[in-house]
Formats: structure tokens, sequence, C-alpha cells
């Protein structure tokens, strides 16, 4: 299939037909980036990021899902599997907001050799967790073991597995990203605790 790799999605995946209100308000900045680099001569690139985290994310359900599990463990708050039969199977390439400013850094100091180009920026395959292997890793780093009730209904439009092929923006930055799944959700952790009375309000 076209935009299908061994190491996920590229950026020459298709995107016909309908897709969600979210999905479809990221691809109209697309659009509109475009128009302004081609009518008005503003340098500009474009990077289509996989799940964003790291510390100082304010996570809840439908952002920030990441930080979320970590708090909810920290806390020893409930949490539920959603859809898929309810058995934490849902897979996303996740990045840490240090490894993403890096590129960016890269791109200002480089706009010109890059000028108009799409990028998918991600964790990729090897910073890649379901939310059953998230649970793991939140268990070993707090030692908590919370209640996680399976939802078997799928909710429209969750993708089941989503990994980000970062080929494309290696091979014109030499670009990649140095944190793996625990070491982000230790650094996560850590933030957390050292910021527990502020973030109670917040991620409790």
């Amino acid at each position: 299939m076209r935009g299908v790799s061994e190491n996920g999605i590229t950026t020459e995946f298709p995107l016909e037909g309908a897709r969600s209100l979210y999905g479809a308000t990221k691809l109209s900045s697309e659009l509109l980036i475009t128009e302004y680099c081609e009518l008005l001569g503003v340098k500009a690139t474009i990077n289509r990021c996989g799940v964003i985290t790291g510390p100082w994310q304010m996570g809840k359900v439908d952002q920030g899902v990441i930080v979320l599990w970590m708090a909810r463990h920290y806390w020893k708050k409930n949490l539920t599997y959603n859809g898929y039969g309810g058995r934490g199977k849902q897979v996303r390439d996740i990045l840490h907001i240090h490894d993403l400013f890096r590129l960016v850094e890269w791109q200002l100091h480089h706009l010109s050799e890059i000028n108009g180009k799409i990028f998918n920026v991600g964790g990729g395959l090897s910073c890649s967790v379901s939310l059953s292997e998230l649970t793991g890793i939140c268990e070993e780093i707090t030692g908590n073991r919370i209640n996680i009730e399976p939802v078997a209904e799928n909710r429209i439009p969750d993708l089941r597995i989503y990994l980000t092929d970062n080929s494309s923006v290696f091979a014109q930055t030499g670009w990649k990203p140095r944190y793996t799944a625990p070491e982000i959700m230790k650094e996560i952790y850590d933030w957390i605790k050292n910021n527990e009375d502020e973030l109670a309000f917040i991620l409790n």
C-alpha cells in the first residue's frame, strides 16, 4: 500500500476521503501554509508529528494521554481501555518534546534548504508502545497498580495503530529521536513527583 513501510506511515500516505474533524483541521492548516509559501514567499516547513509528550504537558483524556497515564498511576486513580475489545492494544509512537525541539532548532537554521518540505516526525517504531505496555511501564516506575476498566466499543475515529516513518526527515536533516519510551515515562514521573503540590490540582 502506498505510504506504508515496514517502519510505519510515510508522507506518501493517501489523504483522500473522510477523516476526523481534528485531522481535517490539521490538513487545512497545511494547505494554508502552502498557499502562504507560494503567494507571499513565506519560508516554512511542515512537521506532521506523532504523539508529543514530556514534562509540563497538562495531560487529559483527549490531549496528553501519555502524561495522563502516568499521573493516574502516580495518584492511584482509575483509567479505561477504550475500544478494540478494551484490551489496551492501541499502539502509538511517542515523541519527547526535547527531541522535537532539537529538530525545530535545526530547521530554523536551515530553512532555505527545506523550504516547502513536509516531514513525518515521531518517536518511530523504536519508541512505540501500546496502552497495555504503557501501563506496565507506569507500574514499574511508580510501584502502583490501578484499576483499568475495559470498554469494548470502538470510538470513532480512533485508530488501533499508528507508527511514524521518520526516514524522510532523517535523510534530509540527520535527525532522529533519542529518548526511549521508558526514559520518557521516568522523566514525566520525576516531574510530577518534584512538582506534586502544584500539579495535584490539575492532574489528580
